[in-house]
């Protein structure tokens, strides 16, 4: 595992974007001031050292605050891709995964409201306390949207996302 020391000699990292930019050759391809990392199948940041990956959101953790992180980070807007120190905050790994963005197979527009074919209306649901919770059946897809986000916000708080 590299240090922080090592991470600062090697890269530099502007909390304001969240790009990091070598500070050093490390080869004959990565030159000093080339943006460094690429990213990974799921839209992550990922720099090479020293032939082992680094995930950049965690990096910019331990750039900003001198300490690798012992928990999940999450990407307040979502975003993996925004390695803003700004957009970064510890969190467990339950309050990081209700903070995701909508399903692709969603047909809503709403995160946890789905059309029930059987009942021919929008049903509005979330999970909490690792069971499925029910906030209703309506026909007015505006309603469902107005209840989950009401429903979701009084039982995760600060997590829930309006998306």
């Amino acid at each position: 595992m590299i240090t922080i020391e090592e991470l600062k000699r090697l890269l530099s990292y502007d909390p304001d974007t969240g790009v990091f930019t070598w500070k050093v050759d490390v080869s004959s391809r990565v030159k000093k001031g080339v943006v460094a990392g690429t990213s990974d199948s799921f839209g992550y940041g990922r720099i090479f050292i020293k032939g082992k990956s680094y995930k950049s959101h965690r990096l910019a953790w331990a750039y900003s605050y001198n300490e690798f992180p012992n928990g999940a980070i999450d990407h307040i807007n979502a975003n993996t891709s925004d390695n803003r120190i700004s957009n970064l905050r510890i969190v467990t790994q339950l309050e990081n995964t209700r903070n995701c963005r909508i399903s692709k197979n969603n047909t809503s527009g709403v995160k946890g409201v789905y059309w029930d074919r059987q009942k021919r209306k929008w049903r509005a649901q979330f999970r909490a306390d690792g069971k499925n919770k029910v906030v209703g059946y309506f026909t007015d897809l505006n309603i469902a949207k107005i209840e989950i986000i009401k429903s979701r916000n009084e039982c995760h708080k600060e997590f829930a996302r309006h998306d």
